[in-house]
């Protein structure tokens, strides 16, 4: 089988990340890369055998034999890149958020119909075992009719550059867009949204903080302004309602999972606690007047379901689930609509905190602004 051709945008942190994800699928070969500092673009492409590399994404482009580009750049220069690469005629898996805005995301999505075009974004919960197990149920009828969901997030002291992890750029709006809920947020509440079928937004109520001590000398050098923690409601049309908290730093010990509550049944997900925690994947129902609250047997479903697929490692993750579709082996998920909603709950909860007041949908898209930084 020919390998599909991906040129890589963007050689930091995250794009490694990415390049070894590639290096475990045999399908996908990585050959070019572009980064605007040289010497970092060359030695990545030494690393991981890249066989060319640039400077100028523009240059990249123009590759014929790239069947896609995988940009791995800050959130506020998503939208030019992947637009530029779609009009070059090349499928786009892009890194989270969609962007930095929702009205750079919405010409993101628009550019790609229109070009006709895959543009897939990265959110990694949507592959994990745990949104497999609650999609098995939510497809079975076991939860019955949903109504409610909640999206929680939780790091004690995790704030990018001021508690020590991740570079600067993470913390100024300039370049991110916003905090917590931009950085972390989007996989939590993106999750929820797949599961419930990514309803229409119709209200957005929503409050951001920047409370908790850090140190000032670091504080000054990254330019922090963005929030470190924020919460939120939403309503969506139909009368399902989703609640938000998403911590980079909270003084608790941890949070309950993300869940979902039908009228036949809820799941509760992990991985919102502390190191020292540990609340596993359940789900919820009664039977013959008995309320049970169940453990899943994760490892050895997945396993066995894998075993009968056709293609195993199509949902595997996104770089994997996004190989599968550019080989045409499944379709793909609508990581593009659903990022695209994620961003309109994002910036609704940063609108309804300025204007201090529960915002709808038409004035969230109304308000949004273009964050794109020229290049």
């Amino acid at each position: 089988m020919q390998k599909i051709k991906i040129g890589l945008i963007g050689a930091g942190q995250i794009g490694k990340m990415h390049l070894d994800q590639y290096q475990q699928i045999p399908a996908v070969e990585v050959a070019a890369v572009c980064d605007v500092h040289a010497e970092e673009a060359k030695r990545v492409a030494a690393a991981y055998g890249i066989p060319r590399v640039y400077t100028d994404f523009r240059e990249l482009l123009r590759e014929e034999e790239l069947a896609a580009v995988d940009v791995c750049l800050h959130n506020n220069l998503h939208q030019p890149v992947t637009s530029a690469a779609l009009e070059a005629g090349k499928h786009v898996y892009c890194e989270k958020p969609i962007a930095g805005s929702y009205k750079d995301g919405l010409k993101m999505v628009e550019d790609a119909e229109r070009c006709g075009r895959m543009l897939h974004i990265q959110l990694a919960k949507l592959y994990d075992a745990e949104t497999w197990a609650a999609k098995q149920l939510i497809d079975a009828g076991k939860l019955g009719k949903l109504y409610h969901a909640r999206s929680t997030g939780f790091r004690r002291r995790g704030r990018p550059f001021v508690d020590g992890y991740g570079t600067a750029a993470f913390t100024r709006k300039e370049t991110a867009g916003g905090g917590a809920i931009y950085d972390m947020g989007v996989y939590h509440i993106s999750r929820m949204l797949y599961l419930l079928g990514n309803p229409e937004v119709q209200r957005v109520s929503g409050q951001t903080y920047q409370e908790m001590a850090m140190d000032e000398a670091r504080r000054n050098l990254s330019g922090f302004n963005v929030e470190e923690m924020g919460a939120g409601f939403v309503r969506f049309a139909g009368g399902v309602t989703l609640d938000i908290i998403e911590s980079w730093a909270l003084h608790l010990g941890g949070l309950e999972g993300s869940a979902i509550a039908g009228s036949e049944g809820g799941v509760r997900f992990s991985g919102a606690v502390s190191e020292s925690a540990s609340n596993a994947f359940s789900y919820h129902t009664t039977i013959a007047d008995l309320d049970m609250d169940c453990r899943v047997d994760l490892e050895q479903a997945l396993l066995r379901h894998r075993r009968l697929s056709e293609f195993p490692d199509a949902y595997a993750s996104s770089q994997h689930h996004w190989a599968a579709a550019l080989s045409g082996q499944v379709p793909l998920l609508p990581t593009a609509q659903i990022a695209l909603n994620t961003m309109l709950i994002s910036e609704g909860l940063y609108l309804s905190h300025q204007r201090g007041r529960e915002v709808s949908a038409e004035e969230i898209k109304e308000a949004s602004v273009s964050t794109v930084i020229k290049i």
